[in-house]
Formats: C-alpha cells, structure tokens, sequence
C-alpha cells in the first residue's frame, strides 16, 4: 500500500512542478519553489516515506525548524486533498450532499471570520470551496509561509558576506507568532474533507479503486498531526474508529 502512496505523492508533485493541466484537480495546487529550503525538505519528506515507516517520516529532521516542517507538510497534506477530493467531485454535489457532514451525527457550518463571520450552513460542496479557497490563501500569503526562509543562515554560513549576500539575507521572512495557530487551524479543517470523503463517499472511492491511496494519505495525515499535537482529540471523533484502527498496529 505504501509503495501505491508514494507513486501517488510522486505524481502529484509531478503535477506541482511540471504543470499537467490535464490532471482533474479542485483547486490550483500550491507550488513550492525549487531550489528553497522547503523544496529541500519536501524532497526530504519524499524519501523518507519511502523507508516503509510513516511514523519516522513525520518526526522532526535533526537541526531543522518546526515551523518550517509544518509549514512544508501543510502544503503537501493541502496539495494532497485537493487531488483526493477532485477525484470525486462528481459524487459530491447540491443535491447528494445539501449539507457539509461527517455522518448523521457530525454537520459543519462555514465561517472565516473575514468575509463570513456568522457560521453559514451550506452544502458540502460550497464548504469545501469556501475551505480550500481560505486555505489556499493562507498559503499564498508570504508573511504566514514566507517561501524564502531559511535563506539567511545558508548564505551566512558560506563564510563570505558582500553586498549581494546581505541583500538576500534580508530577503528572508521570518514566521509570524501567529504561524502555529493558523497552521492548526488549517489541519483542522482539512480533516473535515477527509471526514465527509470517509463518510459520504467512500462507495465512490471504492469505486475508482482510490481506497489505498485515501487511507495511507490519511493515515499519513493523522500520524504528522499527532507528531506535533496539532488537533484537538475531540475534532478527530468523526473518524476516531477508523484512526484506531488504522495506527493501532504501529504503536
């Protein structure tokens, strides 16, 4: 299964780097520039899901930054729902889905607190709309996930500092205090897409034989969340049983 999900991972980022338009996707995919730190740690991330061990491939890399690991992971998980959910964007529709739901016991209501204050209810294609749309801008604002930090530190430990360096080393933009918080918050409802794909659609998953590349991506998703203690429990309760069953064996 893991095998699967790494040629998934690959073409995926297949299509963050080269462009295939032809590719059903909801939502443009984040694009982290080569050459960056996180380009460099998203490669890092790559190899190490190849090692077979999921829970090893979301610890911490020796010396590197927490921000910047979740800041990484996050577009990766961002990138990695988009393709999920646009595989079934056909089952998920105003009619089938009038409500954002995980089950009969679980309903979501949008707000952003910007643009809609007051939670909304709407169908669950408009929330995940309004919710990839929010995320995605989160992810383009470069004072959240500033693309070009770490830049200062690798130039300065070049050992030659002249006008052209000190020029990029203030290019470098730090990670806001807000950073971790928005980052949960992001996590959060990303799981929610996770939830109504589980609960509402995985007949459909099934039958596009997607089931393998769902799981491990989630089981991925689930262990880098609790790695860093980055969702509250009582959000995860719409698949808890199926969290159990999928970690159980790698505790």
């Amino acid at each position: 299964m893991l095998a699967y999900y790494i040629l998934f991972l690959f073409f995926i980022y297949c299509v963050i780097f080269f462009g295939n338009r032809s590719s059903k996707t909801f939502k443009p995919k984040k694009n982290i520039p080569e050459g960056s730190h996180q380009y460099e740690l998203l490669k890092h991330a790559e190899a190490t899901l190849g090692s077979g061990n999921l829970r090893m491939a979301v610890m911490l890399p020796d010396g590197e930054d927490l921000n910047e690991w979740v800041a990484v992971n996050t577009v990766d998980f961002f990138n990695q729902i988009n393709m999920l959910y646009g595989t079934i964007t056909d089952f998920c529709t105003e009619e089938s889905c009038p409500v954002m739901s995980a089950g009969p016991k679980y309903e979501y209501h949008w707000a952003d607190g910007t643009n809609i204050k007051k939670p909304i209810k709407c169908s669950a294609p408009k929330y995940i709309d309004y919710l990839m749309t929010w995320v995605q801008d989160q992810l383009d604002d470069e004072t959240l996930f500033p693309s070009k930090i770490g830049m200062r530190g690798r130039i300065l430990s070049q050992g030659t500092v002249n006008l052209y360096t000190l020029y990029l080393c203030t290019q470098g933009v730090p990670f806001r205090r807000n950073f971790m918080s928005v980052a949960k918050t992001i996590l959060k409802r990303l799981f929610r897409v996770y939830a109504h794909i589980y609960h509402q659609h995985f007949d459909s998953v099934m039958q596009l034989q997607e089931e393998a590349h769902l799981n491990t991506s989630f089981k991925h998703f689930i262990f880098f969340v609790q790695e860093f203690n980055l969702i509250d429990r009582k959000e995860l309760v719409p698949l808890q049983e199926l969290i159990d069953k999928l970690t159980t064996k790698d505790r």
